[in-house]
């Protein structure tokens, strides 16, 4: 069975793209490409905490009414919210109405500060949980990894909610730790480029 789908320029993607056309988009210039940046590592961990036991493309059609609702995922704004905010939140249509979602990301921003006193950033705790090439699976193959298993384990340690191994393989994926591109997949070089030329973030 085919890996891959044509997408508009009739070139090979991955064949998760044909479930919605949005998909193209986030598949070609997204998904898989390496982000350091902390506030958007910490807005894909959120949305991707939000997909639990929902499709990406319900997520997706959602991000801009979920970056209003959070402030734009800045945590240090996140961090503050108090139960007004929960109840605000749980009025709002655009998101995803799910009380212990929402209060995990705002418990989330303040576990997000903490580690960020400890590491330095971000993105350096989580960069230093990127597989080694020798230990990839074949592309879309798993939906977890010893390394998803091992970030999901340190982070609920340090008091995250909502990120289990499913969970933080997919963000793994989506944020270029590993390229999941399937090999025929014309992104696929793209993206590997673009981890060649990616200044891994170092701990403090």
């Amino acid at each position: 069975m085919s890996t891959t789908i044509k997408g508009p320029d009739g070139k090979p993607r991955c064949k998760w793209c044909e479930a919605a056309p949005e998909f193209f988009d986030y598949h070609d210039t997204e998904w898989g490409f390496p982000v350091g940046d902390d506030r958007y590592l910490f807005e894909k961990i959120c949305l991707e905490s939000f997909q639990c036991g929902l499709s990406w493309r319900t997520i997706l059609a959602k991000r801009e009414n979920f970056r209003t609702a959070f402030n734009n995922f800045d945590f240090n704004k996140v961090a503050k919210f108090t139960q007004r905010d929960v109840n605000r939140l749980l009025k709002d249509k655009g998101i995803v109405r799910h009380r212990g979602k929402i209060e995990a990301t705002i418990n989330n921003a303040k576990r997000a500060l903490e580690l960020i006193k400890l590491e330095g950033s971000l993105a350096a705790f989580i960069w230093s949980y990127e597989p080694e090439a020798k230990k990839l699976a074949m592309p879309q193959t798993v939906s977890t990894s010893d390394e998803s298993i091992a970030l999901s384990k340190d982070l609920k340690k340090r008091g995250w909610k909502f990120v289990g191994p499913t969970t933080a393989y997919a963000f793994m994926q989506a944020m270029g730790l590993v390229n999941d591109h399937v090999k025929n997949c014309v992104i696929r070089d793209k993206v590997e480029r673009a981890r060649k030329r990616f200044k891994r973030p170092c701990n403090k």
